[in-house]
């Protein structure tokens, strides 16, 4: 059988390129008509990739980043819808844990009974009180603070026993430096000894209140002019 090897005729495809400007296109042989299609069909398609398919393949790929962002939002939820139960459950121990915490700052109406506590605490001890003068308030951004000045005398074990009453009480009140020391011992002696008398406590009792509504407007209303560019308000005054 013989092998058929076709050959292109260049000559002859050339020669239907030949005076293609002085016919119409309609009356141009095959070749030149199919080129001249898939030059127009090249040329429409760089246009509509330049107007119309850049921009929709663009949007096409965000669209495509969006789909992950959201399916990664949404296994999140799902996992929180799982864990919801237990989610709520501790909020509601920490909501009263919090609540626990607030009934233990008395309110500005209850510091006085706390503060009748507090010497009532030591009384029950069998101790004296030498000095029980409240101090001035410090207000703090949430809360107030009242340092309390306390002497006491009495026994050593007594001591101990009022520190630990004042840690159990309802209220939260704290002792803070602390010192307990023996008196001067004058007067006569018996045998060269003198007679041991009791130990005198000096310590600083600090227990702490809500703040109530004037007290909070107050502090935003010095939080606000402290954060007010200076002078400002000061602007307009003139000689009289």
């Amino acid at each position: 059988m013989a092998k058929l090897n076709p050959k292109i005729d260049l000559s002859a495809v050339a020669a239907q390129f030949d005076g293609l400007r002085e016919r119409h296109p309609g009356l141009w042989p095959a070749l030149p008509k199919v080129a001249l299609l898939a030059l127009i069909v090249a040329a429409v398609m760089a246009v509509a990739w330049a107007v119309y398919w850049k921009g929709q393949f663009e949007e096409l790929e965000r669209r495509r980043g969006e789909e992950v962002q959201l399916r990664g939002q949404f296994v999140d939820k799902m996992k929180q819808a799982v864990n919801l139960p237990v989610l709520r459950k501790q909020k509601e121990q920490v909501m009263q844990y919090v609540s626990q915490l607030e009934k233990q700052l008395p309110s500005k109406a209850e510091m006085d009974a706390l503060l009748s506590d507090i010497n009532q605490a030591g009384v029950g001890r069998g101790l004296q009180f030498e000095l029980f003068k409240p101090g001035q308030v410090m207000v703090r951004e949430y809360y107030a603070e009242l340092p309390i000045s306390i002497r006491l005398t009495g026994d050593y074990h007594d001591f101990a026993a009022f520190t630990s009453d004042v840690a159990n009480l309802p209220r939260i009140v704290t002792l803070h430096d602390v010192r307990i020391v023996a008196p001067d011992r004058a007067g006569p002696t018996t045998g060269g000894v003198k007679p041991a008398g009791p130990l005198v406590m000096e310590a600083t009792a600090k227990t702490f209140r809500y703040l109530d509504a004037e007290e909070v407007a107050e502090q935003k209303r010095k939080e606000a002019a402290a954060k007010a560019p200076a002078g400002k308000g000061k602007a307009g005054g003139g000689k009289a």
